[in-house]
């Protein structure tokens, strides 16, 4: 009896009818289009034309210096008559610096090469690929002046440093 009462009590009245009412006005109006999907353009290739030209990833070529500056660096010359050293066979973008050491009033720096051989050296030395002898030596830098092509078959001294490994 109880579940005779319950279901008539879910099966009475009609409170739904004007939502009945409405779905069906809104099934009788015309239903819309849905556009088609836009027409695919195919690929069209990129022929790189700029092949033969310089990569921007690359330093620029040196401009020939002007005379004013070619005066200047006359007397720049890699050295005649020196016998090169063993740190000169690297390039010095492959050498590393690993410390310092001081005995008495010199201070010598430790050179790690390519191979993985740490070497010794002082002021005046010579490393590096360049001509870069030592200029001078700090705690965690070494500053050095290497002599390159000017690009017009002259010479001139660049500055570079060696940075103490790890400090970069």
């Amino acid at each position: 009896m109880l579940a005779t009462l319950l279901l008539a009590g879910c099966g009475g009245g009609d409170q739904f009818s004007d939502l009945r009412s409405y779905m069906k006005e809104v099934e009788k109006k015309p239903r819309g289009r849905i556009a088609p999907l836009p027409e695919f353009e195919s690929y069209t290739t990129f022929t790189y034309g700029a092949a033969n030209k310089r990569s921007p990833f690359e330093p620029p070529v040196i401009v020939a210096p002007k005379s004013s500056e070619r005066k200047k660096n006359i007397g720049v010359k890699p050295p005649q008559n020196h016998v090169k050293e063993y740190l000169e066979r690297f390039q010095l973008t492959s050498l590393a610096m690993v410390g310092t050491l001081q005995q008495g009033k010199s201070t010598f720096a430790l050179i790690e090469d390519s191979l993985g051989g740490v070497h010794r050296v002082q002021v005046g030395d010579y490393m590096g690929d360049k001509w870069g002898q030592i200029e001078s030596i700090e705690e965690a830098r070494i500053d050095i002046t290497e002599i390159v092509s000017d690009g017009a078959d002259g010479w001139l001294r660049r500055p570079r440093a060696v940075e103490l490994r790890g400090l970069e």
